[in-house]
C-alpha cells in the first residue's frame, strides 16, 4: 500500500514537470522568429514628447542612435531631431554598438516627469 501511494505521489509530482519541459520548440534559440524586412511605421521622438502625461503608455517603434550611456541600463536615444531616455538591459543585444550605430527600438513609451522608452527589442539597422 505504501509503495502504491509513493508511486502515485511521485507520478503526480513528476507529470507536470515533464509536460512543461517539452514546449514544442517554442523556446529554441536556433529556431528563427518572423523575419520581416518590409516597411515599418515608426514614431518620431518629437511626437512622443508632445504627450508627457504621467498616464501615457503606448507601444512604439523608433529609429535612430543611442548617443550616450547614462547608467548601466539607461541610454539617451536620438532620432536626429530630439532626444529621449531609454531603459534597456545589456542582455537584449549581444553585438557591441556605439553612437554611430543606427538602431530600431521596439518598446513602450511612458510619459511623466522623465519620459522614457522601455525597450522590448532592439535591432541593428
Amino acid at each position: 500500500m505504501k509503495k502504491t501511494v509513493l508511486a502515485l505521489a511521485a507520478a503526480l509530482i513528476l507529470a507536470p514537470t515533464l509536460v512543461l519541459a517539452k514546449d514544442g520548440r517554442h523556446h529554441d534559440s536556433k529556431t528563427p522568429g518572423v523575419v520581416y524586412t518590409g516597411p515599418v511605421e515608426t514614431t518620431s521622438v518629437n511626437e512622443l514628447l508632445a504627450d508627457t502625461s504621467m498616464f501615457t503608455e503606448k507601444n512604439v517603434i523608433v529609429d535612430g542612435y543611442l548617443i550616450r550611456q547614462v547608467r548601466d541600463d539607461k541610454f539617451i536615444f536620438s532620432d536626429g531631431k530630439a532626444e529621449i531616455q531609454v531603459d534597456m538591459d545589456d542582455a537584449r543585444l549581444n553585438t557591441p554598438i556605439n553612437n554611430k550605430t543606427k538602431v530600431r527600438i521596439f518598446g513602450e513609451y511612458e510619459g511623466g516627469q522623465t519620459p522614457e522608452i522601455e525597450v522590448d527589442h532592439i535591432q541593428i539597422m
